[in-house]
C-alpha cells in the first residue's frame, strides 16, 4: 500500500509540473493573456484532468508573480508594467554584473570546453531566431540559454532567481512584440557574442556584452512609453 500511495504522489507531481509548464507556455506564446481570467474547473476541463493538481499548478505559477488569483474569481494572468520590466532589467543587471565581479577577481572565468558546449548550440538557435523575427522559436531557446549559461558561471539559487526573472520579462515583452511591426529590430541576437566573451576567460568582455543586451531592454522600454 506504501508504494502505491507513493506512486500516486509522484503522479500528481508529475502532472502539476506538466500543467505549471504547458500554462506557463500558453502565457509565453501569447494565447493566455495579461488579466485574462480563469478558474480550477476551466483549466481541469480543458485538460482533462483533475481539480488537484491542476490548482497547485496554479498556485505555482502565482508563487512566480506570473498569475494574480482571487479567492472568488479564480486566476487571472498578471499584468506586468513598464517599470516592472525595468525594474526586472535592474535587477537581473546588478546581480549578472555581481557574478562577472566576482569572477574577475579571480581572473578567470574558468568555464571553457564540454561546459559551454551545450550553451553554444542554444546561443546558436536563439540568435538565428532573432535575426529572422520567429518569435515563438526564439523564447524557448533565449529561456535555455540563459538558464543553462547562469547554471556555468553561477549557483542554483542565482540561476533559478534570474531564470524566473526573465520569464517575467518575456511575459511582458509577448502581447508589445507580437504586434510590433519592427519586431526583428528589438529582438537580441547576441547570444553567440556572449558565449565567445564567455569562453575568452575575461570579464570585462562578458559584462561589456550584458551591459548592451541591457541597454537595448531599457531603450526598448522608452519606446513602448513614447
Amino acid at each position: 500500500m506504501r508504494g502505491t500511495g507513493s506512486s500516486t504522489a509522484v503522479t500528481r507531481n508529475t502532472l502539476r509540473q506538466q500543467i505549471a509548464d504547458a500554462l506557463r507556455d500558453e502565457v509565453l506564446a501569447g494565447r493566455l493573456r495579461p488579466g485574462q481570467e480563469f478558474t480550477v474547473k476551466q483549466i481541469a476541463e480543458q485538460y482533462g484532468v483533475s481539480a488537484t493538481p491542476v490548482r497547485e499548478a496554479l498556485v505555482d505559477l502565482s508563487a512566480q508573480g506570473l498569475l494574480d488569483s482571487d479567492q472568488h474569481r479564480g486566476f487571472k494572468v498578471h499584468r506586468f508594467s513598464v517599470d516592472d520590466y525595468r525594474g526586472m532589467v535592474e535587477a537581473r543587471s546588478l546581480i549578472v554584473d555581481g557574478i562577472f565581479r566576482r569572477v574577475d577577481l579571480r581572473g578567470s572565468t574558468g568555464v571553457h570546453g564540454r561546459a559551454l558546449e551545450s550553451v553554444r548550440r542554444r546561443a546558436e538557435e536563439a540568435a538565428r531566431a532573432a535575426r529572422v523575427g520567429d518569435l515563438n522559436i526564439l523564447i524557448g531557446y533565449d529561456l535555455r540559454f540563459w538558464h543553462e549559461l547562469s547554471s556555468v558561471v553561477a549557483n542554483r539559487y542565482i540561476s533559478d532567481f534570474l531564470h524566473r526573472l526573465r520569464v517575467q520579462a518575456w511575459v511582458f515583452a509577448v502581447p508589445y512584440l507580437r504586434s510590433d511591426t519592427e519586431l526583428r529590430d528589438w529582438l537580441w541576437s547576441g547570444h553567440e557574442d556572449l558565449v565567445d566573451a564567455v569562453t575568452s576567460g575575461e570579464a570585462e568582455p562578458v559584462r561589456a556584452v550584458i551591459r548592451a543586451y541591457n541597454d537595448h531592454a531599457l531603450a526598448w522600454a522608452d519606446r513602448l512609453e513614447r
